[in-house]
């Protein structure tokens, strides 16, 4: 399969949502297989992102009018869209992020069934609907939903297809406009879901993919939207949610995790080792809910790291756009160095390595190899800090309430995994981790892949939540309509208002004996 055409490029190019786009200044954008050009991309500035959110709050207004049924059918004809076009999806996000295809696919499906998921559910969701008034019988209340107005993305360059339009989608079903900054690394991936959207029916000015620098882009996007939705590091997401507070307005992020798996004695190894592979070298183990510590009983831990090393060295490396590689290259050179940097201080202060631990310059500039380290302590960069890069450590344990313990004993809160000898033990053990979700028999897809529940992160891992119900509502403000009949508070027809105020307190009282109160 071919890595995506100069006219590719320049078709999309054309979707930047940029005046006078040929006349900018560009920054190039790198097949990351190679680290050579592929293509080039305008810059945006604030002022272009200020013009966006002119145009999005001109068209949000039309949307707004449309029904959730009639905005709903736009998705399901993108979703319909996004698995026709499926290979020259994988195509761009394997030649922005070097991905292996399996999770450049992975990413393509998610894209697709995110928006049927809410195309389906989200008319309901969105509907007024009635709840206890005041008074049974004289007050009627109804909660409806409103659209916050321009919902604003910053997305990352580890998963740019799906960060770019899932959360967006859930926004535009709610009536928003949507205005994205994509990461200068990815920009391409952006525009060719904005491209289906279009084709889908969407009017173009309700999703703008506006390219430029976090400084510049993303200030603009904090200071000019009405809702902002940011994907990324955990120290970036602590200063964009005081800027949105500045603002007194909305904001959720996924961030960082250092995430853990805990594997008990009972566990079937062969299992625990293909499922520990997937959790910590998806995507290179650039994604926010990859396993980075796996704390193992005892009884097996050797049996286990000794098979799990083993399974890790012989994966398949490779440049290519099929299916061939177990593992493709990291994004950047950035993240080749964080990973060399984490490994070089574990081994220098101690630390073992029993799978990987080298970059793979043969293969291409951002290639580094699956690592497996043991031995690892918390005087090491590695033992708290997130790698985001194709490294796992392994701890023994004695128990696993100190499996718990350890898990737990983290900033982080975003992502966990179990493989243990049954379901209840492993649900048992899933009650008292704290982490936005809990993989069981799995390493995060389980959870991820499940949209209609909450995704998202405790403690320095995020807030807020994407999927689910929750994932569609934050877009809206809940509005309550309350309508006064014949009753009043202060009054009842034939009854002195003297007397009706004496009786007001033991008639509230008296209303928690009929039904629902």
């Amino acid at each position: 399969m071919p890595k995506p055409t100069a006219d590719y490029f320049a078709r999309l190019g054309a979707l930047v949502a940029i005046d006078n786009a040929a006349e900018r200044p560009t920054r190039s954008v790198l097949e990351a297989f190679s680290g050579a050009e592929m293509a080039t991309i305008p810059v945006g500035t604030a002022d272009d992102l200020e013009q966006a959110v002119a145009r999005a709050r001109v068209a949000q207004e039309g949307w707004a009018k449309r029904t959730p049924a009639e905005r709903a059918k736009v998705l399901d004809a993108f979703s319909e869209l996004v698995y026709r076009n499926a290979q020259e999806l994988m195509d761009i996000a394997q030649a922005e992020t070097g991905k292996a295809r399996t999770y450049a696919q992975e990413e393509v499906l998610d894209v697709a069934l995110t928006a049927r998921h809410y195309a389906n559910v989200g008319p309901k969701l969105l509907a007024d609907r009635k709840v206890k008034g005041m008074l049974p019988g004289a007050t009627s209340v109804r909660v409806r939903y409103q659209p916050k107005g321009v919902v604003g993305v910053i997305s990352p360059w580890n998963y740019p297809l799906t960060l770019a339009v899932s959360d967006g989608v859930a926004a535009l079903l709610a009536g928003n406009a949507v205005v994205i900054k994509p990461d200068s690394q990815t920009p391409y991936c952006a525009l060719a879901v904005a491209e289906l959207l279009y084709q889908a029916g969407l009017p173009r000015e309700l999703f703008a993919v506006v390219p430029g620098p976090g400084s510049v882009v993303g200030q603009a996007i904090v200071a000019q939207t009405d809702y902002v939705m940011f994907t990324g590091s955990s120290a970036t997401g602590a200063t964009l949610a005081e800027q949105a507070g500045r603002r007194l307005i909305g904001f959720s992020a996924e961030l960082g995790g250092k995430n853990p798996m805990i594997i008990t004695k009972g566990a079937k190894i062969a299992d625990a080792v293909q499922g520990a592979a997937r959790a910590c070298y998806s995507n290179s183990g650039q994604l926010c809910i990859s396993i980075e510590r796996i704390y193992v009983e005892k009884a097996i831990a050797d049996e286990f790291a000794d098979r799990f090393a083993a399974y890790v060295s012989a994966m398949k490396l490779s440049a290519t756009y099929d299916f061939n590689a177990d593992m493709g290259s990291l994004a950047s050179a950035a993240q080749v160095e964080t990973a060399e940097a984490h490994v070089a201080d574990a081994v220098a202060k101690g630390a073992k390595i029993l799978a990987g631990g080298k970059r793979r310059a043969d293969l291409g500039p951002f290639f580094y190899e699956p690592t497996v380290l043991t031995d690892v302590t918390d005087e090491m960069t590695c033992y708290g800090q997130e790698t985001f890069g194709p490294v796992v450590s392994i701890y023994p344990v004695d128990s696993v309430d100190e499996a718990i313990k350890l898990a737990n004993d983290t900033e982080y809160g975003l992502n966990a995994s179990i493989f243990a000898g049954s379901s209840a033990e492993a649900n048992a053990i899933a009650d008292q981790l704290r982490a936005g979700t809990v993989n069981i028999n799995e390493g995060y897809a389980a959870a991820w892949a499940s949209t209609a529940a909450p995704m998202g992160g405790m403690g320095i891992s995020g807030m807020g939540r994407r999927h689910g119900e929750e994932g569609l509502l934050k877009y809206t403000e809940p509005q309550t309509i309350a309508e006064q009949r014949f009753l009043g508070i202060d009054r009842m027809p034939v009854v002195p208002q003297n007397i009706y105020r004496a009786i007001t307190p033991s008639v509230v009282r008296g209303l928690k004996y009929l039904p629902g109160r």
